[in-house]
């Protein structure tokens, strides 16, 4: 049983992004959720990758205004799309993981300078794994452990890019998901700011975060 009538993409192409955004999600986490917010003819899919403690959001165009405001599993959302139809079924709802009512804001965002372009995002990313494998190679036998390595990946990730104040992770997760741009394309991510909340946009979807703690209440829509 199904909560809706299927959703119907206004190209097949989004139908296509969306599921190959939907398998990079459950590749990371075969039990992840993802929260759908539609509304005038536009669908906003929200998931959490594991191990990034981001938020990642890809968008698509819809053939109807469908008012939609739902929770479900990524899996059963990845397994009702169907691509060569431009549709896709939404799956009954889940109780949704704490982040889930935690959404970046709507409005209010503000252009944040200092962004570097795509190829220099690659090549930052590039460098902080060739730097967390030679620190994780360089640890003794007695020190090769989860902790300690998750100690040195919480040193590396948390670096910010240039005056940005944007995470290295932030952009790792963009990289991971297939939004940050090809250096062919000339397409070039933007970041913005609202209160706590930092973006990063790309022609491909976007990642947001929050640069203080995260509350588990809900927050104002």
């Amino acid at each position: 049983m199904t909560l809706l009538a299927p959703l119907h993409f206004d190209d097949a192409r989004e139908a296509a992004a969306l599921a190959a955004f939907l398998t990079r999600l459950v590749r990371y986490d075969r039990a992840a959720a993802v929260r759908l917010q539609a509304g005038g003819g536009a669908l906003a899919v929200f998931g959490r990758p594991a191990s990034f403690d981001v938020l990642a959001i890809r968008t698509a165009r819809l053939v109807d205004a469908v008012d939609l405001d739902v929770t479900v599993s990524a899996g059963e959302l990845l397994e009702g799309i169907e691509e060569s139809g431009g549709k896709a079924v939404v799956p009954d709802s889940v109780t949704g993981p704490p982040w889930a009512g935690v959404l970046p804001p709507r409005s209010g965002w503000r252009p944040v300078e200092g962004l570097p372009g795509a190829a220099e995002m690659r090549g930052a990313v590039a460098a902080a794994v060739a730097e967390f494998r030679a620190r994780d190679e360089e640890l003794p036998e007695e020190r090769r452990t989860r902790a300690e390595r998750d100690r040195i990946g919480h040193d590396i990730w948390s670096r910010t890019l240039g005056t940005t104040g944007l995470p290295l992770r932030a952009v790792h997760a963009a990289q991971s998901l297939g939004f940050l741009p090809p250096a062919d394309t000339g397409l070039a991510p933007a970041l913005f700011a609202s209160g706590p909340w930092l973006r990063l946009r790309t022609p491909y979807g976007s990642i947001a975060l929050r640069t203080a703690p995260m509350s588990l209440a809900v927050a104002p829509r």
